[in-house]
Formats: structure tokens, C-alpha cells, sequence
């Protein structure tokens, strides 16, 4: 059987049917063409080991001697017990390709199984792949796992994976890869806080720009496993797997599980390569909020600078008081107008009302109508806050059906049944009970049915613990049912925005984003913090699809005070907006927000279509990123950057810099744009006695002279930023 070898941008993927099964000889570089006989690749056999060469399988099996995790786990169940065909030998059956797809068949008839695996290595260089496997076996299969793996070059000897927890998700950490199995497991029912956006796999060193890199993205809303295994051998595979409970998918005959997608990519330019696959992907999707133009679809509306009314009047709804923030945000340039948790009926705080989705006729006697006239007569489109899946005892819902609250108890809360531990005074309400999802959708459909109403945001304010459908573990199928929800919500109401916030940003994976239109990175809006978060967030996620805000002065989160400046530049670099009382904000420092708001619709274009860069600085307290006009028409023709002091440096001026990505024989103009003298918080921002000469008219060089030569950055005081502008000459 020949092999399968998929290839594009500079990616190629080769797969060996020699040895029987489905074996991964390479995921890297581009091979080109001319494959030589793969037999040459046959190697040694040691001492002491199975008397055969064990593949890197695609599904690597125990059948096949292979040492590390097993990619299935799982066994049969029959009238005589549990625990048979423990171990499948799948061998290959088919393999097609064309294009930039692949469809490969193994099967073990005598275990019963069948497994297909479906590749598609995308047009910039993205790989996305998932299993099915089927029982074709007479009596029921309990899976326990299903992963999906692939392998890394000997020479990736790092590994790197992001942690965290609410208010500081998505933060670095780093380590060398040795034998042995690490692995980050999310046991939280969603995605979690402290969960990895990627793992990455690089040589020695990799940074933004330099080393060769292999990461992947498990795109799963639910429990989960990400991991790195390295044998005895010194082989590695990286991958994941959806973390299933006891006998949360039994198979019965003929019945079949997929996967969650693995999303994979690999660079030889660092991190800045990963990250462009994944955005490639993102922008050629159909439905995606704003294409790109080179992908010839039409272009989607540009991303609205939003206000959302939570740090600014947080339960306290007033219709005479949300209409005066109306008239503040429409003079200040915004364009949608978010209403925030406290709208419903009993909502007065965060312990009663989730679930009972009816307006509240004490605070809103006229319903929202009159608050949704003020904000669309004012040329700003409507948001609503909601919260579909969590339910609070204190609820009619609640009172009314309390066999729908989860719980680990087969008779739940209706008959005395235990309940996990309330989570901000709240459950979960069980959509895999198909009256509950039903009521669910009933209520959100006729929310969007009666009202004007372009967004919905949509929270998730709790992990599932103990999560369970009639005494079962359910976590599977409760991510299903939410699933399911979003997607038939979003075919009833094609025209609404749907964005997915988790405690911020605990729900945040290709799987939900591929339903919803932007996530809510975080629920801090500390610029310190956001600069970090918003930096590994977007590893993955472009900037059109992360809400940034621009938060009080002083940080709801974090009690930190930062000028606007620094506020204004960290938000500007994603989906921008505002979550405060702009009421407030008068004289110089209101003019300077307008003009935030303005530089935003000035660069919003690039910034949400453009190829991200981060230049690798020697000192960490400071963060040089950027993005450049994107190819083939537009290359290199206008770029932005934001210069940040994260803190205090040992230097006593930052030095040198390179400004990365531009077309190296182009000619550049190169400006500070914001804060400018005319602003409020431009002395604040620096901390020089003579600034470095280029920084008052601006600077003209190649883009080669840019990368390689760079420009010496002016002094900042720590937390503050400076904006520039690229503009080809």
C-alpha cells in the first residue's frame, strides 16, 4: 500500500503502511518530492526488547509492543463479565487521499473493532485529525480513551504549556522533555482555567521568532488529558484525549465515538509560525466574524467597539441610569451596548433568579424594550448577559423541577439526593435530561424572539464537579447538550453574536469557539495582567475573537491603578472595548479616550487580519508585538506595534530593538502615535531626560534594516506602553 504524504506551507505529513498498521514516519518540514524507498528508515534492533521494529503508530497499540500510553482503552463487556479484548491489534484495511485529506481504515475482527482516522492538513499548514472507532462486535465496548498523538523530531527537547487560574489564565511555563509521561489533566467539566491552550514541543531555546516548534490544540469543552510521552527508546509523541468518566461511553453493537479534533502545526520560525497556522485556519472558515481578504470570501463587518455594563453599574440596573451610560457610550463612539448579569427575575444578586430567564417586572416593568429603543436609536447595537446552563436553588426553575439539577445521586436533589458543593451559589442544570434542554432553549429562543437583540454574552460561572445524569457520570454528554444548544440557538437566530465567557476565560478551546464568535479571555481587566493573558491567548486565538476591555482606573480584580494609556494600548490589541462608568471620564482624559476609540476604528482592519509578531527581547520586562498587513496583495504595506514596560529593568534603557516581519526591501516610516504630548498621560509615560532622537518625527528604514538593526526604544516607566505605527513608504 503506498504511503499517504500530505504537504502545504511548508508542512508535510508522511504515513508508512509497511509495517501493517497506520505509522507516522514524519510531521515537520516540507519534504518536497522525490520520497526514496522508506525502507532505508528500518532500524536497529537492541538487546533485551520485542524481537520486531515497533512503529510510531498512529494509533499506538500495546499490540504492537509500543511502551507508551496506549492511543485505545477500553473492553468488552459480556454475559460473563467485563474486562475482554483489552488489547486490539487494528491493522490497516484502506487508505485514501486526496487533496489535503486522508481516510485510513484499521480494524481487529476478532476483537470487533473498527477504527477510522480522518486527516486534513489545511492550506496553511494547520493538520486537524480525529478517530472513530465502531464496535462491530455482538455485545457492548466500553471506551475508556481514545487519543489522538502524533510525533515530535528527536530534537525537540522542551516542552512548553500554559496554566493558570481565574484572573491570571493562559501564564507560560516551561521545562525539558525527559522519559516519562507529563501530563496536564482537566478535570473541571469545561475547559478550566489552568487548562493548556497548546502544547509545544521545540528545540533547545525556541522562542518567538527562532527554533523549530510541533504544538497541538485538543479542541474538547469538556474533561480532558493533554500530554507529552517519551519512551525508553527516546521517542515522542504529544497529543490528548477527552478525560471520560466510568463508563461514560459504552458502545453497543454498530454504535460508534469520535474524538475531539487534535489541531496541529509546526514551525521553523518559532512560536509566530504555530500561530500563524492556526490563524489561517480561523480566517478561511466561512463563518468566521471577519474573514481575511486573501481568502476571497466576503468580508465581514468590522468587530464593534463594545461597552459592557458590568464595572460600571454591576446589579444596580436603573433604566435612567443605563440610559445616561447609553448617551456617554454613543458620544465616545461605541457601537454595542452590553446589559450584564442582573436583568432577570429575582436578580438583585448573585444568589437567586439563574435559570427563571423571564425579564424582571419590578426593575423593568415595561421589559427591556425601552432601554434597547434608547441604545439602538443611538446607533449602537444590544447585548444581553445570560447564563443557560447553571441554575440557582433560589429559583422557580428550581423549586419547580429539582430532578434537573446535576448531581451525583440518581435521584438528585428531588428525593434528598446529594449535590456537589454550590459554586457562587449556584448548579448546574442537567441538559442531558431532554426537558431541561428543551425549557433551556424555549426561554433563550424567545429572549432573542421578542427582543432586539444582536449578542448575547454567555457565561459559565462554574466547574462541573461530580457531575452525573441519573447516578452516572456525564460530563460527555452534558458538553454535547451544551453544544447542541448553542448550535440550534444560532440556527434559529442566524443574525446574533454569541460570545462564550466562563468565569472569563475557563471555556476557552477550538471546540466552543467553533459556535460562538468571540471569547472573553479573562474576567480581569488589569492591563498588567491582560498584556500576559492576551499574549498566550493569542498564541491560538486571533485578536478578533478575544474581547479586550479597557477597565476602570483602578482594577476591579486587582486594586492596581494604570493610566489610560497603558489601559488603552493592551485592549486595542483584540476584540476592543469598555466595561466601565465612562460617565465619569471628563475634560483631557474623556478626548484622549475618544481617541483611543478612534485609533481602534483606524487599525482595526490590520489588526483583525494580519500576521502576528513578537520580537524576542533578552530582557523580560519588556514585550515588543505587533501586527503586519497580511499577503498576497497587501505584504508588508502597514504594520502597528505596542512597546510595553512590564515592570522594572535592570538596564538602564532598554536598548536596540527589532521590529520583525516586514518586507525587508520595502521602505518604512515608523511613528509614536499614543500617547502623543497632547495627552493626558504622556509625562507619566516616560522616564527620560532626552527621548531617543527618531521619537519626535518618526523614523525611515528598510524593513531588513528594521528587523536586523532595529530601533532604540525610549525609556518607559514600568507599566506603561507606547503605540507605533508602520507605514510603507
Amino acid at each position: 500500500m503506498d504511503p499517504v504524504y500530505l504537504r502545504s506551507a511548508g508542512t508535510s505529513l508522511l504515513i508508512s503502511f509497511d509495517s501493517g498498521e497506520a505509522e507516522v514516519i514524519h510531521w515537520g518540514a516540507d519534504l518536497g518530492t522525490g520520497l526514496p524507498d522508506l525502507g532505508i528508515l528500518a532500524g536497529p534492533l537492541g538487546h533485551s526488547s520485542v524481537d520486531a521494529r515497533v512503529p510510531a503508530g498512529l494509533l499506538p497499540q500495546a499490540s504492537s509492543s509500543w511502551r507508551g500510553r496506549p492511543a485505545l482503552r477500553g473492553h468488552r463487556i459480556t454475559g460473563e463479565g467485563s474486562g475482554f479484548d483489552f488489547s486490539a491489534r487494528l491493522r490497516v484495511t484502506s487508505a485514501a487521499a486526496e487533496g489535503g485529506t486522508a481516510v485510513i481504515e484499521q480494524s481487529d475482527a476478532d476483537a470487533g473493532l473498527r477504527v477510522s482516522s480522518r486527516l486534513t492538513l489545511h492550506d496553511g499548514g494547520l493538520l486537524e485529525l480525529r478517530h472513530t472507532v465502531t464496535n462491530d462486535g455482538s455485545t457492548p465496548f466500553q471506551v475508556d480513551e481514545l487519543a489522538t498523538v502524533l510525533p515530535v523530531s528527536p530534537d525537540a527537547v522542551e516542552l512548553l504549556d500554559l496554566t493558570g487560574r481565574w484572573c491570571r489564565e493562559r501564564h507560560p511555563q516551561r521545562h525539558r522533555i525527559q522519559q516519562g509521561t507529563w501530563v496536564r489533566s482537566g478535570r473541571h467539566g469545561r475547559t478550566g482555567h489552568d487548562s493548556s491552550l497548546i502544547f509545544a514541543a521545540g528545540t533547545e531555546g525556541f522562542g518567538n521568532r527562532h527554533g523549530r516548534v510541533w504544538a497541538t490544540h485538543l479542541a474538547w469543552s469538556g474533561n480532558h488529558e493533554q500530554f507529552a510521552d517519551t519512551i525508553g527508546d527516546g521517542r515522542t509523541m504529544i497529543g490528548g484525549s477527552e478525560l471520560l468518566g466510568p463508563a461514560e461511553v459504552v458502545l453497543e453493537q454498530g454504535a460508534s465515538f469520535t474524538t475531539p479534533a487534535l489541531f496541529a502545526a509546526y514551525s521553523d520560525h518559532g512560536l509566530d509560525g504555530i500561530t500563524e497556522a492556526f490563524y489561517s485556519w480561523f480566517r478561511s472558515r466561512p463563518h468566521h466574524v471577519l474573514p481575511a481578504a486573501s481568502t476571497g470570501l466576503p468580508a465581514g463587518k468590522p468587530r464593534p467597539v463594545v461597552l459592557n455594563t458590568w464595572e460600571a453599574v454591576y446589579f444596580n440596573h436603573n433604566l435612567d441610569t443605563l440610559i445616561e451610560l447609553a448617551d456617554s457610550a454613543a458620544d465616545l463612539g461605541v457601537e454595542r451596548f452590553v446589559l450584564d448579569d442582573g436583568w432577570f427575575r429575582g436578580r438583585r444578586d448573585d444568589h437567586a433568579g439563574l435559570g427563571d430567564w423571564y425579564v424582571d417586572g419590578t426593575v423593568w416593568p415595561d421589559g427591556l424594550t425601552p432601554l434597547i429603543e434608547a441604545v439602538t436609536s443611538r446607533g449602537m447595537e444590544f447585548g444581553l448577559w445570560v447564563e443557560p446552563e447553571m441554575v440557582n436553588l433560589d429559583s422557580d426553575v428550581a423549586r419547580e423541577h429539582p430532578d434537573w439539577i446535576v448531581g451525583p445521586s440518581a435521584t438528585a436533589h428531588k428525593d434528598g439526593g446529594r449535590l456537589p458543593l454550590e459554586w457562587r451559589h449556584q448548579h448546574v442544570i442537567d441538559l442531558v435530561n431532554p426537558d431541561a434542554w428543551q425549557y433551556i432553549f424555549d426561554r433563550i429562543s424567545a429572549l432573542l424572539a421578542g427582543n432586539n437583540i444582536s449578542y448575547l454574552k454567555w457565561d459559565q460561572n462554574r466547574d462541573l464537579t461530580e457531575h452525573g445524569h441519573a447516578g452516572r457520570p456525564s460530563v460527555h454528554a452534558q458538553t454535547l447538550a451544551a453544544y447542541r444548544l448553542f448550535d440550534e440557538l444560532r440556527k434559529a437566530h442566524p443574525g446574533v453574536e454569541i460570545e462564550s465567557c466562563s468565569s472569563g476565560g475557563a471555556r476557552v478551546d477550538l471546540g466552543i469557539l467553533e459556535r460562538t464568535d468571540r471569547i472573553w479571555a479573562s474576567d480581569c481587566n488589569d492591563a498588567l495582567e491582560r498584556q500576559t493573558i492576551q499574549r498566550w491567548t493569542g498564541l491560538v486565538v486571533p485578536p478578533e475573537l478575544v474581547g479586550s476591555h479597557i477597565g476602570p482606573t483602578t482594577s476591579h480584580t486587582t486594586a492596581r491603578t494604570h493610566d489610560l494609556s497603558f489601559r488603552a494600548i493592551t485592549a486595542l490589541f483584540g476584540h476592543f472595548g469598555m466595561e466601565w462608568d465612562v460617565r465619569g471620564v471628563q475634560g483631557k482624559e474623556r478626548d484622549e479616550l475618544r481617541r483611543v476609540v478612534g485609533l481602534y476604528k483606524e487599525h482595526r482592519d490590520l489588526i483583525h487580519s494580519g500576521l502576528p509578531v513578537h520580537t524576542d527581547t533578552a530582557d523580560e520586562a519588556f514585550q515588543l508585538y505587533g501586527v503586519v498587513a497580511p499577503g498576497p496583495v497587501d505584504s508588508g504595506t502597514a504594520a502597528v506595534f505596542a512597546f510595553a514596560s512590564m515592570r522594572t529593568s535592570a538596564s538602564e534603557a532598554p536598548g536596540r530593538m527589532g521590529l520583525p516581519g516586514l518586507d525587508a526591501e520595502r521602505s518604512y516610516r515608523v511613528e509614536a502615535v499614543f500617547p502623543s504630548p497632547a495627552d493626558a498621560d504622556y509625562a507619566h509615560t516616560f522616564t527620560q531626560v532626552q527621548p531617543p532622537a527618531w521619537l519626535a518625527g518618526g523614523a525611515v528604514a528598510n524593513g531588513r534594516f528594521l528587523a536586523e538593526v532595529g530601533l532604540p526604544m525610549p525609556i518607559l516607566n514600568p507599566e506603561h506602553a507606547l503605540l507605533l505605527k508602520v507605514t510603507a513608504l
